[in-house]
């Protein structure tokens, strides 16, 4: 199977409009200079030649549906042959943006567990093709080929619908958002990194004029990126909703960029609820799935994925308990000692915005008022209290815990069955306060960012104790999966056979001990093992029922 010919004038345009930005970007500083001509002629070269290269690319790039694998072949000077098992995909992803949708095309991301990026890309094909591809490959994965008429044992059932949300969510989603990328952005326009921005910025203002522009600028930068979070999140989770069969979540959103996947019971790894001031003032949370591999369209590109952007809090812990059923978690913090490390660690962060600040108005010679941060000591004990309030863990049945964050706080639920690691550290400074962390490590998180369930700040008596249970249920909730799956009489196949010439039936069962009597038997004898007494009875078991004693050799003593 082939891509759209329509990919072809797409991605052309695409990677001619990141040329055109390019020539304005020189054109802008200067740069270009009496070569602009010739720079732009050599830009038009380019989308030439890039419109022979997508030509190439259409021609060579073919994906199939086989039995077992999904087989993709692609390459212009490189050629990269793949087969990906239906077993192992873990999300077949559809996105559209407007113009793709205009067009008519679809992007087809394939992800599998545990990888770190997407596995497979098929840019672009027909809308059509896009949807047939994504149900075929969920067909296949449960046994099911419609296009040869295997039918599983059950068929397939309608999608249950679990969560539409409503505009008046959708409003409160983008109110309570915030975009952190956006004060960076400004810094560099203001900063002079954009040259045709920063020269009307005004560069003779000093003393009190100063102080409010620091003002005014902070101000406007706060609101700016509330502006643009709720933007985002309005453009993002835009028609979102959220289904569920026997064995996954589906989910569609976005008014942009539209996506389509899914999420399979079988690759969720932690189930997070988050929420942060204002979402609790007000009664909502969030709740978030994480799997184990990464999923397109991610803020975060860490395998985790929005199940509910935002719902009332008993909502969304209704979900959750349908997603993982944990109980009421009943919360253990650290050792109230540990707040007044908490308070250190400010007082140190206010100390040194501080000297940098005293630096600044040194050096410069800027009438600032340097000490105004000093004033933000009287709200340590504060923070040091709700941070310590809002961290904890739980060892429940057969789930883990952890919760952690006051401005964005996260309950991570772990099954036991699906912690990969358990991790227990102690730096240099809780060894100082004689705690340490405990961290249950998953296929889905990313424990270098501390992105897992984690007993962070115990008592180092709780640490080795809590490290201990962890793996210790680990062990029993896999045995017990194990127990879980295993035939009760297994392989029936093999457990009796049949065969004409026999005057009975075989039944391999009653020989197992005969046979690994034997095999135990030789075995010791291959190795030069000695027995001080060995029994009469395993001896006879050992021989043939034809052999006598005269017919066995005497073995010389050893």
């Amino acid at each position: 199977m082939k891509l759209s010919p329509i990919s072809v004038p797409y991605r052309a345009v695409q990677k001619g409009g990141g040329l055109l930005f390019m020539l304005v970007f020189f054109s802008s500083t200067g740069a270009a200079g009496p070569g602009g001509l010739v720079l732009g002629l050599g830009a038009i070269a380019i989308l030439a030649v890039s419109i022979g290269y997508e030509l190439l690319y259409y021609r060579r790039f073919s994906y199939e549906l086989t039995a077992d694998t999904l087989d993709l072949s692609s390459g212009v000077f490189n050629r990269r042959e793949r087969e990906i098992p239906y077993g192992r995909i873990q999300n077949v992803d559809v996105s559209q943006n407007i113009i793709q949708r205009a067009l008519g095309i679809a992007a087809v991301n394939v992800e599998t567990a545990g990888g770190g990026s997407t596995e497979a890309v098929i840019r672009y094909v027909s809308a059509e093709t896009a949807e047939t591809l994504q149900t075929d490959v969920r067909d296949r994965k449960r046994g099911r080929d419609r296009r040869e008429g295997v039918i599983a044992d059950e068929p397939a059932t309608e999608p249950e619908a679990l969560f539409s949300i409503e505009p008046s969510e959708l409003a409160l989603v983008g109110v309570l958002s915030f975009d952190p990328r956006v004060p960076g952005a400004i810094l560099a326009l203001l900063t002079g990194s954009v040259p045709f921005v920063s020269p009307i910025l005004p560069g003779d203002v000093s003393g009190i004029g100063l102080t409010v522009l620091i003002v005014v600028v902070g101000v406007a930068i706060i609101a700016l990126s509330w502006i643009v979070g709720a933007i985002s999140a309005v453009v993002n989770y835009w028609g979102f909703r959220l289904t569920q069969t026997e064995d996954e979540l589906q989910y569609e959103r976005g008014l942009v960029q539209r996506y389509s996947g899914t999420i399979p019971f079988d690759k969720v790894q932690t189930v997070t609820i988050e929420d942060n001031p204002l979402k609790r003032r007000f009664g909502y949370a969030t709740l978030g799935v994480e799997t184990a591999g990464y999923a397109p369209g991610q803020a975060n590109g860490k395998g985790s994925e929005a199940a509910v952007p935002l719902a009332s809090v008993d909502r969304v812990h209704r979900l959750a308990h349908e997603l993982e059923a944990f109980g009421e978690p009943e919360f253990t913090r650290p050792p109230k000692r540990i707040r007044r490390r908490y308070a250190v660690r400010y007082l140190l962060a206010i100390g040194a915005l501080t000297a940098i600040a005293f630096a600044i108005t040194r050096f410069y010679t800027i009438p600032f008022p340097w000490y105004v941060p000093v004033g933000a000591a009287v709200l340590t004990p504060i923070a040091a209290h709700y941070k310590w309030l809002h961290r904890g863990y739980w060892l429940g049945e057969d789930h883990f815990v952890a919760r952690s964050g006051f401005w964005n706080r996260e309950a991570k639920v772990v099954p036991y069955y699906r912690i990969q690691t358990v991790i227990d550290t102690r730096t240099i400074f809780q060894r100082r306060w004689d705690v340490g962390t405990v961290v249950a490590d998953t296929a889905g998180s990313l424990s270098v960012l501390g992105s897992d369930a984690a007993a962070l700040d115990i008592d180092r008596a709780d640490v080795e104790r809590v490290r201990e249970e962890l793996t210790d249920r680990l062990q029993a909730s896999l045995e017990e999966r194990r127990r879980d799956r295993k035939p009760a009489s297994g392989f029936a196949w093999i457990d009796t056979v049949e065969d004409p010439a026999l005057p009975n039936p075989v039944d391999f069962d009653s020989l197992t001990p005969a046979i690994t009597a034997a095999g135990s038997e030789d075995a010791d004898r291959s190795i030069g093992s000695t027995k001080a007494d060995p029994s009469p009875d395993s001896t006879k078991a050992d021989r043939s029922p034809d052999a006598t004693d005269s017919d066995q050799p005497d073995r010389p003593e050893e």
